[in-house]
């Protein structure tokens, strides 16, 4: 089947206009693919792996066994379907008319597979350590053959109809005859032999744990390996018409021992392998073998997923289908030769469609579907587990489906605008409506479903504004939907400007590359993590802004915030502390951080207030601003005073006296040279460099004579005065 491709919109304008929405731009919030559409509540409704929604096949509850599941199917010539499992080892039969009856009841837990010969005996298999029993057409049930294993995974009627069965603990495959005397056939040398069926040319298809071997059994009952698998069992094999095989393997390689048992859904003893017998009727049929295989694990089954791979007539084996969360247990086909799956843990059918292509058809109230049987007319039947049901599907597709999406926040109290959606109608309709909540999930206190939207180009439903959304498609005729949109408008919040940081004096932002020379430079430190006003070294760490040295110069950096995403412009202000105006000092600039020349404002307290604005983002008359103060700061270009400079002779040593002032910051430092020497620091009287005024007197060892003695005092902001005095 040829398949039409998916119009899909340009994958790159989509993120880019979800990278580039602003809070004053339309944005848009768009579903189109398998894993937004599986998010939503799905009535009557199929997923394409593309992201394809069409109408599912009908679908209907024949039988419920009230038992927690059942393994095994099987149709005979007339259209009779024969059911089974556990717990309590019982049969069922239901007509094509949907007349139920319970056939046999046996001394077991549960019945593991069924099969059906050319003259409508049904064979029940039964486990643990159970035996094979025969219903005769007079409806009584007798022995048929004990295999003497530990489990009976699977049954199927071979080409000359004898009875085949695969078995565990010992892996191996047994022939029985018409009289019910049976031997071993062939020993798949693994623990199980876990899934059979026959292919085209008659030759037996094993799978086994815990090796997941693919073999090919001759009539001479020597074996060929197919394929090995990357899981460790393989829970269900299946022979197309075009000979392909196709082999589901669960579970991963080297996890469990390899005596144990495979796995069986919840409430089971065990696992159980079921054998569904052709009965050559129209429509999904089995393979032209006798019997299509179905297996069942638990939840979460064997391992992590499936696979399935078709191995193709010619031996070249090709992985069609991986489920991540899921276990297939059963394989079948339509009516047109597509593989089907039957897995759990969500009770999936799926539908293989191409080697990159496969549909979600269809999901059930049970847990897991574990087997598959063709039904007369192109459908098919499926048993389930937890809870163990019926139910047939197709043929033909449901007049009408639906989906409600998941819900989508947009972040901000939004307005909603107009609805669209793609998708070909094929003579059918399709219809979306919306609703519209502040909630994150919808309930009552949602609004009503707008009136349904009917044209792809969309309209805009009548829905209020509010934070969240969903959207709800409802398809009828042939119709298919591949994408919807929903248009929105935040409504606009004001920015925030959360801390400011004055940085270290004598420094500016950028730092300009220089071909001459490379100026010392700092680093900022994080937001938030002030530090002394003492002079920077030339590398300090601020959080990755760099800083060039600059006398004189002093600069801000700041964080800020918009909740719309929006972009953001920035004005700075400046004021003393006793003065009523603001002055500018930078408009319009991008960046979280300027500077300035200090020394064009007169020494003294400031503060400097840093506006943001998100007018680039929106419309003069919806944008925002808001605004923040820094904290006090200093200003000070002034260097400190030395006065009372005196230097005394006393004997060997000149006794040096000064006093240093400064009016705003405190005196940092002060040091001497001896006839232009080496500057050297020197303390206060008292040691501690901690006032805005400091007395010093220094001994000074100096020979006899005139000596010329250089005093230099620093503040806190790296302003410096020199003075000098001669001393004899």
């Amino acid at each position: 089947m040829t398949y039409k491709q998916k119009s899909v919109r340009p994958a790159a304008l989509v993120l880019l206009s979800a990278a580039l929405c602003l809070g004053g731009t339309t944005k848009t919030w768009t579903q189109s693919d398998y894993a937004d559409f599986e998010k939503g509540n799905l009535h009557s409704l199929s997923i394409r792996s593309d992201g394809r929604l069409s109408l599912a096949p009908k679908s209907a509850e024949i039988f419920d066994a009230s038992s927690a599941y059942l393994w095994a199917l099987a149709l005979d010539s007339h259209g009779t379907l024969y059911t089974g499992g556990g717990p309590g080892a019982k049969l069922y039969s239901v007509t094509p008319a949907g007349v139920h009856k319970k056939i046999a009841e046996f001394d077991a837990l549960e019945i593991h597979a069924i099969a059906i010969d050319s003259h409508d005996q049904v064979f029940v298999g039964t486990s643990p350590d159970g035996k094979i029993y025969k219903i005769g057409t007079d409806g009584k049930s007798s022995e048929f053959y004990n295999p003497k294993q530990k489990y009976t995974w699977a049954m199927a009627f071979g080409p000359r109809g004898d009875l085949f069965v695969a078995t565990g603990d010992q892996g191996e495959v047994h022939r029985v005859d018409r009289n019910g005397k049976g031997s071993v056939f062939f020993k798949t040398e693994q623990t199980h032999a876990r899934s059979l069926t026959f292919d085209a040319k008659g030759d037996l298809i094993v799978g086994t744990d815990p090796g997941g071997l693919v073999i090919r059994v001759g009539a001479d009952g020597k074996g060929f390996v197919l394929y090995q698998m990357s899981k460790r069992e393989v829970t269900a094999v299946a022979a197309a018409k075009d000979g392909s095989i196709y082999a589901a393997g669960a579970g991963t390689q080297g996890v469990g021992g390899s005596s144990a048992p495979p796995s069986a859904p919840a409430g089971s003893s065990g696992s159980v392998q079921v054998s569904i017998s052709s009965a050559s009727e129209p429509g999904l049929k089995a393979p032209s073998s006798p019997s299509a295989a179905a297996t069942v694990q638990s939840s979460p089954g064997p391992g992590a997923g499936t696979d399935v791979y078709r191995i193709y007539p010619d031996g070249r084996p090709e992985r069609v289908w991986t489920g991540g969360r899921d276990t297939v247990y059963a394989i079948g086909f339509d009516a047109e030769g597509r593989a089907l799956l039957g897995a759990g843990n969500k009770g999936t059918l799926y539908r293989i469609d191409s080697p990159s292509l496969y549909t979600s058809l269809l999901t059930v109230v049970s847990s897991q579907i574990t087997a598959l049987a063709p039904a007369p007319g192109g459908g098919v039947y499926a048993a389930t587990g937890n809870v163990g049901k019926v139910f047939r599907f197709g043929p033909g597709l449901e007049n009408e489906g639906s989906i409600e999406s998941d819900t989508f926040d947009s972040g901000q109290f939004s307005q909603w605008g107009r609805v669209k959606y793609e998708g070909e109608e094929h003579g059918g309709k399709i219809s979306v409506c919306a609703r519209t909540g502040n909630l994150d999930r919808p309930d009552n206190n949602w609004s009503a479903w707008s009136v349904p939207v009917t044209t792809a180009a969309g309209d805009k439903p009548s829905v209020p504004a509010a934070r969240f959304v969903q959207w709800k498609a409802t398809l009828s005729g042939g119709a298919d939907l591949d994408a919807v949109e929903v248009s929105y408008l935040p409504r606009n919040i004001a920015p925030k400007v959360e801390d400011i940081d004055i940085t270290p004096v004598n420094y500016k932002f950028p730092a300009p590359a220089s071909p001459l020379a490379t100026p010392a430079m700092i680093n900022l430190p994080p937001m938030g993590k002030h530090q002394t006003t003492a002079a920077p070294s030339a590398s300090l760490d601020l959080g990755g802004n760099s800083m060039q040295s600059a006398k004189g110069w002093l600069g801000a950096r700041w964080t800020a915030s918009d909740e719309n995403g929006d972009a953001l412009i920035y004005t700075v202000e400046i004021k003393g502390t006793k003065e009523k105006e603001w002055k500018p000092l930078a408009d319009k600039i991008r960046e979280k951080h300027m500077s300035y020349d200090s020394t064009a404002f007169p020494d003294g307290d400031y503060r400097l207030r840093v506006t943001a604005s998100d007018s680039p983002a929106n419309v003069k008359v919806d944008a925002l601003t808001a605004s923040e103060m820094s904290a006090p700061f200093i200003i000070d270009n002034t260097p400190p005073e030395i006065s009372a400079l005196r230097a005394v002779r006393e004997g060997g040593t000149l006794r040096v006296h000064f006093h240093a002032a400064d009016s705003l910051n405190v005196i940092k430092r002060a040091e001497y040279s001896l006839d232009g020497g080496e500057w050297t620091l020197v303390d206060p009287v008292g040691k501690l460099s901690d006032s805005l005024a400091l007395d010093y007197d220094l001994a000074i060892a100096a020979p006899a004579g005139e000596h010329t003695i250089a005093v230099r005092v620093t503040d806190d902001y790296d302003n410096t005065d020199v003075r000098k005095v001669v001393g004899r």
